[in-house]
């Protein structure tokens, strides 16, 4: 192994680290949300679904799916 990889290494587990973080930290503030609003419908503009809808075709339909299987709430 060259010493370079040692970096390489510690500077992708470092990012990864800050990526989880910050993955935490918007899962925790989406539930806050969700607890503010309760069980009411959230009505989304045009706009607001073509935004989702963008980031959602950069993710692909299979981890899409499983995203949404994590935060939909179970009635």
């Amino acid at each position: 192994m060259q010493p370079w990889h040692l970096l390489v290494y510690a500077l992708a587990s470092w990012m990864n680290r800050e990526q989880q973080l910050a993955i935490e930290y918007l899962k925790t503030e989406n539930s806050i949300l969700r607890e503010k609003i309760g069980k009411k419908r959230i009505l989304l503009t045009d706009e607001q679904r073509r935004r989702l809808a963008v980031k959602g075709k950069q993710l692909g339909r299979k981890l899409l799916s499983e995203l949404s299987a994590i935060f939909t709430p179970v009635p």
